[in-house]
């Protein structure tokens, strides 16, 4: 019995700080995640912050009779799933040309796009797709009345599910450019084409972000001029 009281007695420090230690790394791996995924990244010198990750200040939720809910939860734009659908309208002033856009989306629930962005192009308006048709096309709605799984800017990319991606768009007098993840997705010139949206986001203009009966993500929105 002295021996396993003795055992004891050396070994249950031991198993005290290894508990304590665990507790420690995993807490702080907690904390670390969490950080990551709830501050906005730092602003870019040119770069003016849309979303402050806190509230929906500067935006209205679009009215479209059918939408999800809009929530900011832990520093993102969460659009839920509606009947159609669901987004955020930029109430503010915003460029007609020769800007950027920077954001990241991630689809959560839902095989439709993520991210339907409506922008200007001088007088007229267009919509930049991110994951349409079923998941896979990415391209511009519309050119001249095509729209993106119908005409010059279509491509198809693999979106997976709760998965950021940073999405970059260009517009100058001459062309629309978008990239994501780096990757230039689309490089078309303007010149002599007619741009338009559909019916479904027009309510998106000037400026907005939709989803379409798809649970999706947004955070880090950025406008360059």
């Amino acid at each position: 019995m002295q021996i396993k009281n003795s055992l004891y007695k050396r070994t249950t420090p031991y198993i005290v700080v290894a508990f304590l230690i665990g507790l420690s790394a995993c807490v702080g791996n907690q904390k670390s995640k969490n950080a990551t995924e709830t501050i906005p990244q730092r602003v870019d010198s040119g770069w003016v912050q849309l979303f402050d990750g806190k509230s929906l200040d500067g935006w209205q939720i679009t009215n479209f009779g059918t939408q999800g809910t809009v929530q900011v939860i832990e520093g993102e734009i969460v659009l839920g799933m509606g009947d159609g659908c669901t987004g955020i309208t930029w109430n503010g002033n915003f460029p007609k040309t020769d800007y950027e856009v920077k954001l990241e989306a991630k689809k959560i629930t839902g095989n439709d796009f993520f991210c339907g962005m409506t922008f200007p192009v001088k007088d007229s308006f267009c919509t930049l797709i991110i994951g349409g048709w079923g998941g896979p096309v990415v391209g511009l709605s519309n050119i001249d009345g095509s729209d993106a799984s119908d005409n010059e800017s279509h491509t198809l990319k693999k979106f997976d599910h709760d998965t950021w991606y940073a999405i970059h768009l260009k517009v100058s007098s001459e062309k629309i450019e978008a990239w994501i993840d780096g990757e230039q997705v689309i490089d078309f010139s303007t010149s002599g084409k007619q741009l338009s949206v559909r019916s479904e986001v027009s309510l998106s203009k000037p400026f907005g972000i939709c989803s379409w009966r798809t649970t999706s993500a947004l955070r880090n929105i950025h406008l360059k001029e």
